[in-house]
């Protein structure tokens, strides 16, 4: 099959012929026809996160399954899906608790290879890795049969692809991570299409006032569509002072931090109120580190600093609901999507992305 590989980090994708393996029992094999482009992708390509190589990137997906392996029967040849990159095991020390963003599976978001320690990918004798665990910048992708959720015919790929990571991580968030509670008021730093989600989870969570700051105003504009009610411009408003006027002196009660900077979380826990929550969806550098300065103002305001990946989603539960949300009119896919592009110009569409320009680019493969 075809796939965009990235040979070295911060040289440009090579589009090649590679291998792809049989399912074997309890997997699935999917013809991938859109992929969006996340800064998770970018980082990885980039370097700043670092990675083995050669690596198909891409984990926004969604396609039509190719072949299913032995022991898989909610799923067959034909069904339209969309992709997880952390597909549930159902049976490990997270999935029994309720918890299955942790899975024992979303290793494979840092390890780039499946459960059991291979990737079903290779060129010739060399391993192919499995980058944000799914590797769908490709013809086809090989998961596990929990990977992939089937979605209603009349709902269009083109669109449903951007649930696999930005709409999940960004909705997610803030309704299973923080559970924001109604009429609450709301930051959010970074307007990205996971930043957008977080927008539209706020909204649906009825909180009462939804502060968004980012420098690219494309974006506040398309923030204030998807419900957000005050605007910030960080380069040239404090967004601190903002947040604190904006709700009487007092503090926001949910900060969410999902522009992948870590500066910023220190920006969300002092834009908080005291027993505030300040939420950390982006991903930062892995040589980036949290500062909360002082230290003992943290402990003494009670407030609450939390991670979340993929929005604390079990995606088996939450696909569904959340392309029902779509259906119904009360979540809002195409404004998240600016720009469609071959997979020959996944660079173009990575220098997109690095660029801030528009939102999210879905490749058509």
């Amino acid at each position: 099959m075809r796939a965009a590989l990235v040979e070295a980090p911060g040289s440009p994708m090579k589009i090649d012929e590679i291998q792809i393996a049989e399912p074997g029992p309890g997997q699935i094999r999917v013809a991938v026809k859109y992929c969006g482009c996340c800064h998770s992708d970018l980082s990885i390509a980039e370097g700043t996160f670092p990675a083995p190589t050669p690596i198909v990137l891409g984990h926004e997906a969604s396609g039509i399954v190719d072949a299913v392996g032995l022991g898989v029967s909610h799923l067959k040849p034909g069904d339209r899906v969309v992709l997880t990159p952390a597909p549930p095991c159902g049976t490990c020390y997270w999935c029994v608790r309720g918890e299955a963003s942790s899975c024992v599976n979303s290793l494979a978001i840092m390890t780039n290879q499946l459960a059991e320690g291979e990737t079903g990918l290779a060129r010739g004798d060399e391993t192919v890795y499995r980058g944000v665990g799914l590797a769908a910048f490709a013809e086809y992708v090989l998961t596990q049969a929990t990977g992939a959720v089937k979605i209603h015919d009349e709902v269009p790929l083109e669109v449903a692809c951007v649930v696999g990571c930005a709409v999940q991580t960004g909705v997610g968030s803030v309704i299973n991570t923080a559970q924001v509670v109604e009429g609450s008021t709301v930051l959010v730093m970074g307007l990205g299409a996971i930043g957008l989600s977080v927008v539209q989870g706020a909204r649906l969570a009825s909180a009462s006032r939804i502060i968004v700051s980012d420098p690219v105003g494309q974006r506040r504009e398309v923030a204030g569509a998807l419900g957000a009610t005050d605007f910030i411009d960080p380069t040239q408003d404090d967004v601190i002072e903002r947040a604190q006027t904006l709700t009487g002196g007092i503090g926001v009660d949910y900060a969410f931090e999902c522009a992948g900077r870590g500066e910023l979380i220190q920006t969300g826990f002092l834009a908080a109120r005291n027993r505030g929550t300040i939420v950390c969806v982006g991903a930062p550098p892995i040589t980036d580190s949290i500062t909360l300065s002082p230290a003992a103002l943290f402990v003494m305001s009670e407030k609450r600093l939390m991670g979340t990946l993929l929005g604390s989603c079990n995606s088996l539960l939450e696909i569904p609901r959340l392309i029902g949300l779509y259906q119904a009119g009360r979540l809002d896919l195409e404004a998240l999507i600016t720009a469609r592009r071959p997979l020959e110009e996944i660079n173009e569409a990575m220098a997109d992305l690095s660029a801030s320009r528009g939102v999210r680019t879905v490749l058509e493969i």
